[in-house]
């Protein structure tokens, strides 16, 4: 079985101490490359999802937020490898969305994926 993939044929990533576990059910249909002050200088790779697509397993028990300005998201890490997981937005709708660090997946899972570069800096659209 390919070791991106769990039981039930979700992607599966983790932190690099593997505390915090992300399944998805496929890759995204393109990837978020985000210049705002935060995801720069993480250098993140954003794949969106609704949050009732995604499975954290080690969250909250092993994550911590940040939250910086307007605070409509949160950005996740591992307490203890201090791995960007993902963010989610903070708002009350039905059908809120998220996204997970492309990064933490294996090598090749996301092969062919678009990147798409956003203005998070500026204007808050995409730039393509």
């Amino acid at each position: 079985m390919n070791d991106a993939l769990d039981a039930k044929n979700r992607l599966s990533a983790s932190c690099h101490c593997g505390r915090i576990q992300i399944k998805v059910p496929a890759p995204s249909a393109f990837l978020i490359d985000c210049n705002c002050s935060i995801c720069r200088r993480y250098g993140a790779l954003w794949a969106c999802y609704s949050l009732k697509q995604v499975e954290i397993i080690g969250h909250p028990e092993h994550s911590v937020a940040y939250l910086w300005g307007k605070q409509s998201i949160q950005t996740m890490h591992c307490v203890v490898c201090g791995c960007v997981t993902h963010w989610e937005a903070l708002t009350n709708e039905p059908d809120r969305k998220m996204a997970v660090n492309a990064r933490n997946f294996e090598p090749g899972v996301f092969d062919g994926v678009p990147i798409r570069h956003f203005d998070g800096a500026d204007s808050w659209t995409f730039l393509d």
